[in-house]
């Protein structure tokens, strides 16, 4: 996300920073940012090369905006790998479209039940794809270790894209 370059311009123009340190504006680069790289993998896809999209680039993101000596208003949000693929892998499957399209209103009736046949179709492609990978279901990946309470480095990331000089309106809870 880069709102550095706005800033500058405002900055330079004899402008103040406006609404730039704004949660909307945030959601706005953050938005931009997010079709921007499906954009570039769509790309990469009809060149016939791999491309992988990473959210783990903010596993540290202190250690980030240092490696990439990033200024204020700028926040690495995705990475991607790109490559030749010497594969061609099934696709990951996704959750059926009852479960994430809805229209005019979120059903909140919802039974972890209903996801027992989605269970099984990912149990199976883990299954097929790789016999050191992990073999399991969707539920189990959302019941598992990853989401469980611990603090990891991640959960800097709201101080630090405020000490970025972003989202500066909005104020995460602290702890």
């Amino acid at each position: 996300m880069d709102l550095y370059r706005n800033q500058q311009i405002r900055q330079q123009l004899g402008y103040d920073d406006g609404r730039l340190h704004t949660t909307d504006i945030f959601f706005q680069a953050l938005e931009d940012t997010v079709l921007a790289v499906q954009n570039f993998v769509t790309a990469a896809e009809s060149l016939g090369l791999g491309a992988v999209i990473l959210g783990s680039i903010n596993d540290d993101p202190e250690a980030l905006l240092a490696a990439l000596d990033l200024p204020k208003m700028t926040l690495p949000l995705l990475g991607v790998q790109v490559g030749v693929p010497d594969q061609a892998p099934q696709l990951k499957p996704r959750l059926p479209l009852e479960q994430v399209a809805f229209e005019n209103d979120y059903p909140q009736d919802f039974e972890v039940a209903s996801l027992k046949d989605y269970d099984q179709v990912v149990q199976t492609y883990y299954d097929l794809r790789d016999t050191s990978r992990r073999i399991d279901s969707f539920t189990k990946q959302i019941t598992g270790a990853k989401l469980n309470t611990k603090r990891i480095d991640r959960d800097k990331l709201a101080q630090v894209i405020q000490r970025q000089g972003l989202a500066l309106d909005w104020q995460p809870k602290k702890g």
